[in-house]
Formats: C-alpha cells, structure tokens, sequence
C-alpha cells in the first residue's frame, strides 16, 4: 500500500495539482487584500464613507451591551453578528479570481496551436484489381473498373 501511495503521490499530475493549490492560495491573499485594501475603500467613500468590513446586523447582544461603533468592537463583546460587509467583500474577491482564472485559462486555450487536419490520401485502392490509383480518379488505370470520387 504504502508503495502504491508513493507511485501516485510522485506522478506528475499530483505535484503539479499541489504546485496550483499553493500558488492558488497565495493568490487568493493578494485578491482578498486588492478587494479589502484598494477596490472597496473609494466604492465605500462613494457610498458616503461606508466601511463594508463593518457591515452588520446584530442579532445577539454581548457583554457590555451595544450599541456597537464597529464589527471588531461587538465581537469582542461576543455578540452574535451577521456580517454581509465581509460577505460582499467575498462576493467580489470570488468575482475577481473567477475572471482571472477566465482570463488565464481563454490565454493558455488561444497559445495552444491547432493541430492541423490530416491530410487526405493522395491514393486510393481499386477494389476490383487491389491496385493504388490516384484519389480523385473516376476509372482505375489498370482495370478499367469505374471507381467511387472521393
């Protein structure tokens, strides 16, 4: 078993999948730190200064009992909140890396060349006397036989 384990564990696909998780991960950080740190602070100054890490609804107040200024205030009170500013912070990290994943996969696809058709054979056999005659011939040279166009 543990041989077995070793032989898949040292295929290619298996580090190849382990190197995209890592670089995966790592890119997922800078994606959440491009949404929190430089897409949604101006969209919340254009909303009127909204802080959407902040957005919450309580549901459960803690101890001491609110109000609460911001979301890192009423969680170290423990209270029970539902935090839809982290959700659409989220909603747009996943938006983000779906379209760039969208964009490396359509760029990979269009460097990939097409592989060209095979080409037609430029013989046929006759049937009849089991001789090569030219493909597009309509009558076999050696037995007369009428032949099938291509």
């Amino acid at each position: 078993m543990f041989k077995e384990f070793k032989e898949f564990a040292i295929k290619g696909n298996v580090v190849d999948m382990a190197v995209g998780i890592i670089i995966g991960a790592a890119f997922g950080t800078v994606i959440k730190s491009l949404v929190a740190d430089i897409l949604m602070p101006p969209i919340g100054l254009l909303l009127g200064n909204v802080d959407f890490a902040n957005l919450y609804i309580l549901l459960k107040t803690g101890n001491p009992a609110g109000p609460y200024l911001a979301l890192l205030e009423a969680q170290k009170a423990g209270a029970v909140t539902l935090n839809y500013g982290a959700f659409i912070n989220n909603i747009i990290s996943f938006i983000i890396v779906a379209f760039a994943v969208f964009f490396l996969i359509r760029s990979i696809n269009r460097l990939k060349k097409a592989e060209p058709a095979p080409e037609a054979p430029a013989t046929k056999e006759c049937p009849y006397c089991l001789s090569a005659v030219p493909a597009k011939a309509s009558r076999c040279a050696h037995c007369t036989s009428e032949l099938k166009v291509a």
